[in-house]
């Protein structure tokens, strides 16, 4: 199977990004936790049908650092330069919990190259609290018992990506999960979430005339993405659908990668 690793020059210093396969354009941007090593279960599974790109954010090793940490308001501009130089004419995005602010700035910016963009427990630059139907008050029940139970992981050594649940089911899965995180080494994550915050200011009301096909895939156990989020977001959309997977939590594409497949192979078919 035909593979390239390669470094784009940027003006922070080197995007590290790899592709795998042939056929139609398909990008994976990873979260917080990640780097291209975190999409291995989807790579694996759509290379045979699909050019799969996995890159790591500009200041997640292996791609340069960023002193004083990256502005996630350039991520969708490396992802612009890497498409460029890859010479994509149209591209399918799946974006997983930070990676949804690349993808989702790109695909606004960019709606007639986008074939199909996948939400994975994110709702990417649009506020979340604004999203909630409920004027704000299940988000912040939600956001209260979650902060908890994040808590009470982070004292049993759990990565909230994953949850309590997910690591008692997946204890190897939690295991690669956090070895892959700490290959940031000293970046300070705290930083990049709170840039992560101010850059989420979109109302939906701004996407009402979004018409790229779009699926919003949640973890039901998720502590760090309200699950409920997906559906509601996607009943405002023009062109969306969500779907739930219930026995997964942050990082449904890690813990339950065949159903998530499934659900982003069948999307997939419907917008080539």
């Amino acid at each position: 199977m035909k593979r390239t690793i390669g470094k784009l020059k940027r003006p922070f210093g080197n995007l590290h990004y790899e592709v795998t396969g042939s056929g139609p354009a398909l990008i994976f941007a990873h979260g917080l936790g990640g780097n291209q090593m975190s999409w291995w279960q989807q790579v694996a599974h759509f290379s045979a049908i699909y050019t799969c790109v996995a890159f790591a954010h500009r200041g997640f090793t292996p791609s340069d650092p960023v002193p004083g940490g990256p502005n996630p308001e350039n991520y969708s501009g490396d992802l612009s330069a890497l498409i460029n130089h890859l010479g994509f004419d149209d591209v399918r995005l799946v974006g997983k919990s930070m990676g949804g602010w690349t993808m989702l700035e790109y695909a606004l910016a960019f709606p007639s190259a986008v074939k199909a963009l996948v939400l994975s427990s994110t709702s990417g630059t649009i506020d979340r609290r604004g999203a909630d139907p409920s004027g704000g008050a299940q988000y912040d029940a939600w956001q209260s018992e979650a902060e908890a139970k994040v808590a009470t992981g982070l004292r049993d050594g759990i990565h909230p990506a994953i949850g309590l649940t997910g690591a008692a089911r997946f204890p190897a899965l939690h295991l690669l999960y956090k070895s892959i995180d700490e290959m940031a080494g000293g970046l300070d994550k705290e930083r990049v979430r709170a840039g992560l915050r101010r850059t989420a200011q979109r109302t939906l009301d701004e996407l009402a005339d979004f018409r790229v096909p779009t699926l919003l895939i949640a973890g039901g156990e998720d502590v760090v993405f309200p699950p409920f989020l997906a559906s509601a977001i996607a009943a405002k959309l023009p062109c969306a659908d969500a779907h739930l997977i219930p026995d997964a939590g942050h990082s449904p594409y890690f813990e339950q990668a065949a159903t998530f497949n499934h659900l982003v192979e069948d999307f997939l078919s419907l917008h080539r």
